[in-house]
C-alpha cells in the first residue's frame, strides 16, 4: 500500500516501471547507446577523454567540422539571429530559407523545394498531406522509420512489399483497384542494409500502373548521383520520380529536410502540411551551414570520389577477412553478427581498442539479422582505414565471428 504522503502509481506509467530490457546490458557494462562525445564529429572524436577513430557518422563527405561551414553559421547568427521564432507559414521565412530552397531547386533539377526543420517532419509532413482517404501507398518494408510514421499518419492504406523486390510490388500494385490513385514510397539508399533501391524497374512499374514514386534520399545525397544530387539522378530518371526527399543531416552537415517536386504540389504542402505549418522554421544557423555544405559539395566532387575510394578499401578489407556484408552497395557497410548481445559486445570491444561504430538490433533490423553498422566519410584516410580493419580482424576472432 502506498503511504499517505506518497502518490498513488498511475496505471498509464505501468510500461515504465516495467521497462527492464536492458537492465542486464547496463549491468555487463556493455550498453551502447547516448555515448557522450565531447569533439567535433570528425574521423576522430573523443570519448571518455579516448580518442576513438568514428565510423558510425553520417557525414558522407567529412563538412560536419569544416572552418567555411562554421564561419558562414557565425555570420548567420550575427545577422538573423538565433531563431525564428515562428513556423514558415506566419513570420519564419528569412531571405536565406528561400535561397536554400533555389538552390537545392537547381541541384535536384525539380521546379520547387520546401524546406522543413527535420528531415523525419518531411517524410510525416509530405505522405500525409498528399495521401487521401480513397489512396494507397506502396512501401518497402525496409523503409526508414520517418517513412513509416508518415505512412501511418496518412488517411489512406498502406501496403507493404518485400525489400527492394520488384515481383513482391508488381504483385501488391496488380491486386489494388486500377483507378486508385496509387503512390510508391522507398528510400533511395536504404539506411541499414546500405543497398540502393532497384529504381528502373520500379519506374517501369509505376509508369504500368499509373503510380506516383517518392523517393527518400537522406543517405543518397552527396552519395549518388551528378554533384550528390541523389538516386534518381543516379539512375537518370529524375523526371520520372515525383518527389525526392533529403536531409541535411548526413552529408551537409546541418539539421533539417527538404522535399523536392513539381511548383503546384509545393505551392500545396505549403498549405496543407501540418509538420511544417505547425513547427518553428529551421533556424539561421542551420539553413547557413546547409547552404554553405551545398555549395562546397558541387564545387569539391573530389570529396565524393575519395568518399568511393575509402569506401572500396573497407569494403574489400572486410570481405577479405571473412565478414559477411550483405548486398550494400554504397559506403554504409553492415557487418552481421546475427545475435544481440554478441552485437552489442562487438561495439564495445571496438570501442575499447579505438573504433567507434553503431550495433543495429531489432526493430531496426529483422530478428536474426542484428549487424554493426561501419559509414564512411570522405575524410578518412586510407591508413585510418587500415588501422580500423586490424581493430576488426582481432575483435571479429575475438567473438568467433570470422
Amino acid at each position: 500500500m502506498p503511504s499517505a504522503s506518497s502518490p498513488t502509481p498511475l496505471p498509464l506509467f505501468d510500461k515504465v516501471r516495467k521497462f527492464r530490457a536492458l537492465d542486464e546490458v547496463r549491468a555487463a557494462g556493455i550498453y551502447p547507446y547516448f555515448r557522450e562525445i565531447s569533439s567535433a564529429q570528425d574521423t576522430e572524436v573523443i570519448i571518455n577523454g579516448q580518442q576513438v577513430l568514428m565510423l558510425g557518422s553520417n557525414s558522407y563527405l567529412g563538412l560536419t567540422n569544416d572552418p567555411r561551414i562554421k564561419e558562414s553559421i557565425c555570420q548567420a547568427v550575427q545577422k538573423y539571429g538565433a531563431g525564428c521564432a515562428g513556423s514558415r507559414f506566419l513570420n519564419g521565412t528569412l531571405d536565406i530559407h528561400v535561397q536554400l530552397e533555389e538552390e537545392l531547386a537547381q541541384l535536384m533539377k525539380k521546379p520547387a523545394v520546401l524546406l522543413y526543420s527535420t528531415g523525419f517532419q518531411v517524410n510525416l509532413g509530405v505522405i500525409s498531406a498528399i495521401v487521401g482517404r480513397e489512396d494507397c501507398i506502396l512501401a518497402d518494408r525496409a523503409n526508414h522509420a520517418s517513412l513509416g510514421a508518415g505512412c501511418q499518419m496518412a488517411p489512406g492504406k498502406t501496403f507493404l512489399f518485400s525489400h527492394n523486390d520488384m515481383t513482391s510490388l508488381a504483385r501488391r500494385l496488380a491486386h489494388l483497384p486500377p483507378e486508385s490513385p496509387k503512390i510508391i514510397v522507398v528510400d533511395g539508399v536504404f539506411s541499414m542494409e546500405g543497398d540502393i533501391i532497384k529504381l528502373p524497374e520500379l519506374v517501369a512499374l509505376a509508369r504500368q500502373y499509373n503510380a506516383a514514386v517518392m523517393v527518400d534520399d537522406a543517405h543518397s545525397i552527396g552519395v549518388l548521383g551528378e554533384h550528390g544530387s541523389g538516386t534518381a539522378s543516379h539512375f537518370g530518371l529524375v523526371d520520372d520520380v515525383h518527389l525526392i526527399m533529403g536531409t541535411f543531416s548526413k552529408s551537409l552537415a546541418s539539421l533539417g529536410g527538404f522535399i523536392a517536386g513539381e511548383a503546384d504540389t509545393i505551392d500545396y504542402l505549403k498549405h496543407h502540411s501540418r509538420p511544417l505549418v505547425f513547427s518553428a522554421s529551421m533556424s539561421p544557423a542551420n539553413v547557413a551551414a546547409a547552404l554553405a555544405a551545398l555549395r562546397i559539395m558541387i564545387a569539391e566532387p573530389e570529396r565524393m570520389v575519395q568518399l568511393w575510394a575509402n569506401t572500396a578499401r573497407m569494403k574489400q578489407g572486410l570481405l577479405a577477412l571473412g565478414f559477411k556484408l550483405g548486398a550494400t552497395e554504397t559506403p554504409i557497410l553492415p557487418v552481421y553478427v546475427n545475435d544481440t548481445l554478441k552485437t552489442f559486445i562487438f561495439c564495445k570491444r571496438l570501442q575499447d581498442e579505438g573504433v567507434f561504430v553503431n550495433p543495429v538490433i531489432p526493430p531496426g533490423v529483422p530478428p536474426g539479422e542484428e549487424l554493426i553498422r561501419v559509414s564512411l566519410m570522405a575524410t578518412h584516410t586510407f591508413a585510418q582505414i587500415d588501422r580500423a580493419l586490424e581493430k576488426f580482424e582481432k575483435i571479429g576472432k575475438e567473438l568467433g565471428i570470422i
